[in-house]
């Protein structure tokens, strides 16, 4: 008869056990992603990379590679928890609003917040990634572009809100849209290179517009 001690795995334990690699994953992923989007805010996406984000991370490649199985894949998921960051930090506190001007206002004075602390390293993740891959087809392209075109119709409809309430008169919404985003784009540019009066361009820009309107 076996009388040596045995090691008994309760449901339990095998639970505990599955919820500690999970959460342990969890935590690699989102290191290895928050040092992703300031890396690529301030070098590009090209040079987000296995390698890249072990020397800044001290995690190791092989960890990360299984994480993320390839560079692509690395780069979506940046991409994507830039967006969510981007989500957190200017679209949803702007929520709080009113809709139709008051939004469209907090929506470009959280964007203001957003640029000039900034969130990532590089200043707008946006405005450094797209120039880099406009003209290149595929995924990472397409992601950014989705992007892009979220935050344009998020500043549409409440142009559109601000005109169906009578809150400002009828204006080219998709002009203005565009307006006022090159306006951003522009600023950022501008942050980066040390003009911090550029701010008040932008809000001289964009009241100049509405007052228009």
């Amino acid at each position: 008869m076996d009388t040596g001690a045995r090691t008994f795995v309760t449901g339990a334990d095998t639970v505990s056990i599955t919820d500690k690699r999970l959460l342990k994953g969890a935590r690699a992923r989102e290191t290895a992603l928050r040092r992703a989007v300031d890396i690529a805010s301030l070098d590009g996406l090209d040079d987000v990379s296995f390698g890249r984000l072990a020397t800044d991370t001290g995690m190791s490649k092989a960890g990360i590679q299984t994480l993320f199985r390839s560079k692509e894949v690395l780069q979506l998921a940046t991409i994507d928890y830039a967006r969510a960051m981007f989500i957190d930090a200017v679209v949803r506190p702007a929520r709080e609003a009113a809709p139709g001007l008051d939004r469209l206002r907090s929506l470009i004075e959280h964007w203001i917040g957003y640029a000039t602390a900034p969130l990532f390293e590089g200043g707008c993740f946006r405005v450094a990634n797209i120039a880099r891959f406009d003209s290149k087809p595929g995924s990472i392209r397409d992601a950014l572009l989705r992007h892009q075109r979220e935050w344009l119709d998020t500043l549409g409809e409440e142009l559109r809100t601000a005109v169906a309430s009578h809150q400002i008169a009828e204006l080219d919404v998709d002009l203005a849209v565009f307006q006022i985003d090159s306006v951003l784009c522009a600023a950022n540019t501008a942050l980066r290179l040390g003009d911090d009066d550029v701010i008040a361009k932008v809000r001289r820009t964009v009241d100049g517009l509405l007052r228009a309107a």
